[in-house]
């Protein structure tokens, strides 16, 4: 029995806005493209255009030969996983297309696999092909296309992790170690990539999508030393970070940590949750949901997961610190009945609050370990981390290599979004810092 390969793609230039669509069949044994297909759609979501080009490649391996086994290797994992009936789909438009998908061959016949970004440039080209067509008024024509050069054969594959992902001290080093034993030089200052807006790593404009491995690399050299050009790392971990909606205490400012009465949201929580869960969605960009153990984020989570039809995982080890005594205190409360310990507190990242709860040097290494297993576990994927002010601040002082008291020179409101994206070479980005703008 013959079998083929379908790799597609779909992008849109606004989700919603211009948007096209590209797919690939290929032999399986011999790697030759027996078929390509594109096709400019007008005004859709980056999910529609997907399963558009979902739907397009296997129309396509059904014409060459309808008693083939298709293997299909898209970069979408929200297609994936939802075709492979490991998520439900839950959005409208993807329901048709989803079952027109399933009924281009008989069940069993088509396997599905996710696959990073970089692995499947010659659909994602014919995609941005179609739609740069559609913006000059044209349909896309295969004879003017091409998608399939350069295209690489085999994807070369990243160096392995030296150090803990994210320690930029050790990232940073290197990257010049890399450079000393053969990596290119570029003389002269260079500019680092502007910062994206949450998850843009893994899904941006699908104009920029051509350029998306040159960004990546641009980021990572500006990161470790700006001016010099160290190898490829190819796509990050990118964690979008959300602290949660706000409680009965946010607006008290008091201490909630995770040794309190783990408050649920208020109803302005719950309204900030929408509005994050609306942001994410337009954008398209997020694949997995791990929240803190937490009443608070977990319903964050919820309300998000819901609107982007994914799961929730938890992880404790994004927990809040734990304030011991000064639980429920404000700040004054706390400086007014424990003043010396307090102080210690401020002074010390060891210095653990009255009663015995953790530290900051402790809460540190807690996210440190938690940051390096998720890390390894999300390789080139976007995941949105619903989780506290310490975690979300620790998170990105370890990115930036800053010292212990930078902890309290951040501004991080309910329901605001960071991001920081985390490099095979154990360099780290911070992308994006306390963006509250979908809450205005």
């Amino acid at each position: 029995m013959r079998e083929f390969i379908v790799e597609a793609d779909g992008g849109s230039r606004g989700n919603p806005g211009p948007a096209g669509y590209g797919a690939v069949v290929s032999d399986a044994a011999t790697g030759e493209t027996l078929r390509e297909a594109a096709e400019y759609l007008g005004v859709a979501t980056n999910n529609v255009a997907e399963y558009r080009g979902l739907l397009a490649g296997l129309r396509a391996a059904h014409e060459l030969d309808p008693a083939a086994t298709v293997h299909v290797r898209m970069d979408s994992k929200l297609v994936i996983e939802q075709m492979s009936g490991r998520w439900k789909i839950k959005h409208p438009d993807m329901k048709p297309l989803a079952a027109d998908a399933a009924r281009v061959f008989p069940p069993g016949r088509v396997t599905y696999e996710w696959i990073p970004r970089e692995r499947n440039k010659h659909a994602d080209r014919l995609a941005n092909e179609a739609m740069d067509a559609g913006a000059r008024g044209e349909q896309w024509s295969p004879s003017a296309s091409t998608a399939d050069l350069d295209t690489p054969a085999a994807t070369a594959v990243p160096p392995e992790p030296q150090g803990p992902p994210g320690d930029a001290t050790a990232g940073a080093a290197k990257a010049r170690e890399a450079l000393a034993t053969g990596g290119t030089a570029e003389s002269g200052p260079s500019s680092p990539a502007p910062p994206s807006a949450p998850g843009t790593t893994e899904r941006p404009d699908a104009d920029a999508d051509v350029a998306k491995a040159d960004t990546d690399a641009r980021t990572a050299k500006a990161v470790a030393t700006p001016g010099w050009a160290p190898a490829d790392m190819g796509a990050p971990a990118t964690f979008v970070l959300l602290r949660h909606g706000e409680t009965p205490l946010t607006p008290q400012k008091r201490f909630s940590g995770s040794g309190g009465t783990d408050p649920a949201l208020s109803d302005a929580g719950r309204e900030q949750a929408e509005r994050a869960a609306a942001l994410l969605t337009r954008r398209g960009t997020i694949q997995a949901i791990v929240s803190s153990p937490l009443a608070r984020t977990r319903e964050t989570a919820g309300i998000v997961a819901a609107r982007l039809g994914l799961d929730v995982s938890v992880d404790d080890g994004l927990r809040e610190t734990d304030f011991g005594a000064w639980e429920g205190l404000t700040f004054a409360e706390v400086r007014e009945r424990h003043p010396d310990d307090l102080n210690a507190w401020l002074a010390s990242p060891d210095a653990e609050p009255t009663g015995g709860g953790e530290s900051f040097a402790a809460t540190a290494t807690r996210i440190a370990a938690t940051r390096d297993k998720l890390v390894a576990a999300y390789a080139g994927r976007t995941v949105l981390l619903v989780t506290h002010v310490t975690p979300i601040k620790t998170l990105v002082r370890l990115a930036l290599g800053a010292p212990p008291e930078s902890l309290f020179r951040m501004e991080l409101s309910a329901a605001s979004l960071s991001v920081v994206a985390y490099y095979a070479d154990g360099n780290a980005s911070v992308r994006l810092l306390n963006d509250t703008s979908h809450l205005r």
